[in-house]
């Protein structure tokens, strides 16, 4: 679900930001990642001294990535679990580095790297900011549940996942290499 709300920014250009959250809430954007992103706008105006698109912004990103900028959607998305645990170098670096990627694309085009020496040279000259490529943050690896299933060659344990084990429920066979056997689930569980 997406609520865009507009406002006209110094050059004419409306404001968009399309306030998303995992709560449910989809007016919890926080504040300062809002204000943060338009303070890279505008720094990015400033320096290269032309009007730039607003993006819609979303905090619906999972998993180890900190930040995903998609250019041809003009949308930034933010993982709000690493926002949360690491704060102010996230509103400093990570909104950044997205930011310039939108810069980036809107000034050169296509055909550059998405960490060549465009992205760089707005990283450095623009945010005045190294520009890392991956962020330090410790990310909590989400516990899975494996399903061990065997064959009858020594020691076969084969751990599947959660999804290839509802595979093997709907009726897809999956076979040892070594001994062509049907593997077979032997009720044993492990969390990892």
């Amino acid at each position: 679900m997406r609520h865009d709300h507009s406002a006209p920014d110094g050059f004419g250009n409306p404001r968009v930001y399309g306030i998303l959250d995992v709560s449910g809430d989809p007016y919890s954007m926080p504040e300062q990642l809002k204000t943060r992103v338009e303070d890279c706008f505008q720094q990015a105006e400033s320096f290269f001294k032309r009007p730039f698109k607003r993006p819609v912004v979303s905090l619906k990103l999972r998993g180890q990535k900190a930040g995903v900028a998609h250019l041809h959607e003009n949308l930034l998305r933010f993982n709000p679990q690493l926002y949360r645990e690491n704060s102010e170098d996230f509103l400093k670096q990570t909104v950044a580095h997205e930011v310039a990627h939108l810069i980036a694309h809107q000034l050169f085009g296509e055909r550059i790297q998405p960490h060549g020496e465009e992205w760089q040279l707005i990283m450095r000259g623009v945010y005045e900011l190294p520009p890392n490529r991956c962020h330090t943050y410790e990310v909590q690896r989400r516990r899975v549940t494996r399903y061990i299933y065997r064959c009858p060659c020594a020691e076969s344990d084969f751990a599947f996942s959660a999804q290839r084990h509802r595979l093997v429920s709907e009726g897809r066979r999956y076979l040892c290499r070594r001994c062509r056997n049907t593997l077979v689930f032997s009720g044993e569980m492990r969390v990892e």
